[in-house]
Parts: C-alpha cells; sequence; structure tokens
C-alpha cells in the first residue's frame, strides 16, 4: 500500500489523523499507525471504556472527559446502552453524529453532562470513527478513517462488516492526545461554539497526576492478538463465499435443497484434502478407521452412519487456511495460523450449522477436539459427556495424522503412534478407545487384518470427483 505519507496523502485534508501528522513533530505519527480490522478497532475501544466503567472515581474531578465521532453517524443501540453508563463515570461526554443518527431519542443524550453535536452529512468527521479519553491519571485515544473503495482493491468495498478495514492509531502519549483532543474539539466548534469553548476550558482544568496509570502494554497485547484472531473471520467469511458457489454448482446437478448442501460441503472438503499434499487421503482413512472402531464397538447403524460422515467433513473448518496449516507441524506455525488449527473443529461447526439436517454431524465435528479429562476445546466437555462418536473420530484423527509426514515431522509406523496415542489414554482420549485402537492396530501389524482405505460407503459426489492416491497428488 506504500508509504503511510501517501497514505495519508489520500485522506481527507481536514481529516483528523492528518491534522495530527501536520502537528506532530516531523509529522511524525505513533508507531501504532496502521491498517486494522474494524473488529480489532472496536475491541480496543470497548478495552478503555471497560477502564471507564471500573475507574474508582472519588470526586468529580478524577472523572475523565470522553470525546467520541461515529463513523457515517451509526450509532447502534448497544453503543448508546452502553454509554449512558459511561456518561455516569465520566466528567463530559461529547458525540459528533448525524442528526438522523437517533441518538437523539436515546436516554443518554437526555443525561446534563451528554453533548450530541450535529454534523452535516457532507462534514469530514462523518467518514471518521474517533474516541479520546482524558482523565488524571491516563490519556488514550483511539482515531480511525476507513479506507477509501478505491484502496480495497478489485474487489470493492467488503460486503460484510467484518473485513471493512481502517486507517488507524491508538496511543496513551499524553501531549498526543491533548493535540488529538484539541483538533476535535475544533471540529466540533464549527457546529457548536460554545460547546467548543467550553470543552476547551475544561480540557486546560484537567491536570496530569502524579502516579499515572500506563496502559500501554495491556492494550498492546489485546491488539495484537485481536488483529491475529481476525484473519479467522476474514477466512470464515471466505468459507461461506465458497460453501454458497459449491451449491450453486451441486443446484444444477440435483434439485433437492438438502442435497446440495451436503454435495456442497462434500466437495469443499475434498478440496482441503487436495490442498494438503501430504495427507490428501485425511479424510477418507479417518473415515474408514473410525467405522472401524465403531463397529469393534458394535455402534448401532445409525450412528456408524453418522461417524463416516463426520470423518469426511472433520476437517471442513480449514477451508480456505493459510496453506501453512498443511506444510507444518502446530507446534512450529506462527500465532495467528495455529490459532486458526486450534479453533477449527469449532470453525467446522459453525460452517455446518448452515444445514440443520447435519446438526448430530455438527456436534461431532464440534467435539472431536474435546478432552477426556475435560481440558479440550471449545466446550470443555469430559468423560462420556462427549458424544461417543467424536471420541472416536478424535482419535482416529489424530492417530491418523501422525502416520502421515507433515513438513519436517517424518510419518510415524503404526506401532510408533499407536505408543503416542497410549501415552494420552485418561487424559487426551478415552482409555476403552485406546484398547480398541489397540486390537486393531495389533492385528493389523500380525498380518490378520488390513487398514481399510476409505469407508464402506461413500457418497456419490465423491465418487464422482474421485479420489486421488497419494502418488497421484504427487
Amino acid at each position: 500500500m506504500g508509504p503511510y505519507w501517501l497514505i495519508l496523502k489520500n485522506m481527507h485534508n481536514k481529516s483528523t489523523l492528518n491534522q495530527l501528522k501536520a502537528a506532530l513533530p516531523k509529522g511524525k505519527l505513533p508507531s501504532s499507525y496502521g491498517v486494522y480490522y474494524k473488529n480489532t478497532l472496536v475491541a480496543l475501544c470497548h478495552a478503555l471504556e471497560d477502564h471507564i466503567l471500573q475507574g474508582n472515581y472519588t470526586d468529580s474531578t478524577n472523572k475523565p472527559l470522553v470525546l467520541v465521532t461515529f463513523q457515517q453517524g451509526k450509532w447502534y443501540l448497544q453503543e448508546a446502552e452502553r454509554y449512558l453508563e459511561i456518561a455516569k463515570c465520566s466528567r463530559e461526554v461529547a458525540i459528533a453524529a448525524v442528526p438522523d443518527s437517533g441518538f437523539a431519542t436515546h436516554p443518554t443524550s437526555k443525561l446534563s453532562n451528554v453533548n450530541l453535536v450535529n454534523i452535516p452529512k457532507c462534514a469530514p468527521l462523518v467518514n471518521e470513527w474517533n474516541l479520546i479519553i482524558l482523565a488524571p491519571d491516563y490519556a488514550g485515544a483511539v482515531l480511525c478513517y476507513e479506507l477509501p473503495p478505491e484502496e480495497y482493491g478489485v474487489d470493492g468495498v467488503p460486503k460484510l462488516d467484518t473485513e471493512r478495514k481502517f486507517y488507524g492509531l491508538w496511543t496513551f502519549d499524553r501531549a498526543v492526545v491533548k493535540e488529538t483532543a484539541g483538533i476535535l474539539i475544533k471540529g466540533m466548534g464549527s457546529y457548536n461554539s460554545s460547546l467548543a469553548d467550553r470543552l476547551g476550558k475544561l480540557q486546560e482544568k484537567i491536570q496530569p497526576s502524579t502516579t499515572p496509570t500506563d496502559l500501554s502494554p495491556v492494550v498492546s497485547r489485546i491488539v495484537t492478538y485481536l488483529q491475529t484472531s481476525q484473519q479467522q473471520l476474514v477466512t470464515v467469511n471466505r468459507q461461506h463465499r465458497e460453501l454458497v458457489e459449491l451449491e450453486g454448482q451441486a443446484q444444477r446437478l440435483n434439485r433437492n435443497l438438502a442435497a446440495n448442501k451436503l454435495q456442497a460441503f462434500l466437495r469443499m472438503a475434498q478440496k482441503i484434502d487436495q490442498q494438503d499434499k501430504d495427507n490428501p487421503v485425511a479424510s477418507l482413512q479417518v473415515a474408514a478407521l473410525g467405522e472401524t472402531l465403531g463397529q469393534i464397538l458394535d455402534l448401532p447403524t445409525l450412528k456408524l452412519r453418522r461417524l463416516r460422515l463426520a470423518g469426511l467433513l472433520f476437517r471442513i473448518g480449514l477451508a480456505g487456511a493459510n496453506p501453512e496449516v498443511f506444510r507444518h507441524p502446530p507446534e512450529e506455525l506462527d500465532e495467528a495460523t495455529f490459532a486458526f488449527w486450534r479453533d477449527r473443529s469449532l470453525l467446522g461447526s459453525e460452517l455446518l450449522k448452515r444445514m440443520p439436517e447435519l446438526a448430530p454431524i455438527t456436534a461431532i465435528v464440534r467435539h472431536h477436539l474435546e478432552w477426556w479429562d475435560g481440558s479440550g476445546k471449545p466446550d470443555g466437555l469430559q468423560g462420556e459427556a462427549i458424544e461417543i462418536e467424536a471420541r472416536i473420530l478424535g482419535l482416529v484423527a489424530y492417530f491418523q495424522d501422525l502416520t502421515q509426514p507433515k513438513g519436517s515431522r517424518r510419518a510415524l509406523s503404526l506401532e510408533s503412534a499407536l505408543g503416542k496415542c497410549q501415552k494420552l489414554s485418561g487424559t487426551r482420549f478415552d482409555p476403552g478407545l485406546i484398547e480398541s485402537l489397540t486390537t486393531v492396530i495389533r492385528l493389523t501389524t500380525i498380518g490378520l487384518m488390513t487398514l481399510p482405505s476409505q469407508p464402506s460407503q461413500l457418497p456419490h459426489v465423491w465418487l464422482e470427483l474421485g479420489t486421488k492416491t497419494k502418488s497421484e497428488v504427487a
């Protein structure tokens, strides 16, 4: 996207960010300046607002001055309710919004220390979303300016709110916050001069405490975490778009809506396997081994059928994932990619929820990373509270993955992979299932049985698309 000075050049000359840049020494913005996903900035603002709500105010002089602008005048009801409480903990609150934002009718606007600044829709402030907090013991600011449509690239402005991006910065440098507050107050003065005069005088009265609170290390960690977690949200949105596309392809072959969705899921699962050059038959082998264990345990036919299908779909949460997920073992992944890998069962279940008819399958996929001792994800289920199909799926998926290479990690023999599973008996895995798997592997190693390469029944769509062996993929 180029150097930041080029980015700022594209902004409106009167934007708060641009004015702040011009006012700071050598025109240098804080190091936090960059491009952020919307939810990252929302979470950061909420973190600062929570600090207001959790404050211990002995008298009104300890309370902060709060200045807010809402981008495009979007004032949501939950935010209005939130500021009803924030105002009670603040000395003064000034909010810039367009006249028809709906804020004027909310009880928050009736509070004596809350001021609504009506701004026209053509004003520069309409394109901004800012939060300035100035208190005796700390000062904080979040400044945001959404990317212009032309800078979103060929796809244009995202239709999904979570994919919107903003030029923004956050800072706790008191001098920078005061400078920003002055710019924003001056901007509000264009629409309410008497309020701006009063806010300016109030700002000067707020003198720094001798024991300031430093929030930057805490919020820095929040931003880093949330910025990486947004990659998951964007990928999930891409998964949904891919599913819709695949479902549309299926509709041309089958008019049954439920069958269309299932075909789309299965096609997506096959595409995931094809991405994994080291393990292109994971879904087939997991479904097959899971069915074998289920038969040994004499599971009813319905449970076996669900287990087979869950085995074919258990990796669907990896759709659209960073290719590094398939190239390296989990311990070698970066923070963002590892987070995606860790949450794959939750992501997969959220995707499968689009088809209510698959509710039992969705539950199996969701819970296959739960641990027998209750320390797993995503719901912390323990023991037999975890569906038997999910317990089987979790075990055979772990075992199958160990028998395949992954980046620097070599494939383990059946016996070595079994040994790894046995060490987790009673913690990660159901001890009874470990015994069943042990029986299967021992019979296989002495030649009395062969591990199946695919389940006894495969959906037609899987057969139509064909299944490549590892040698064919290579």
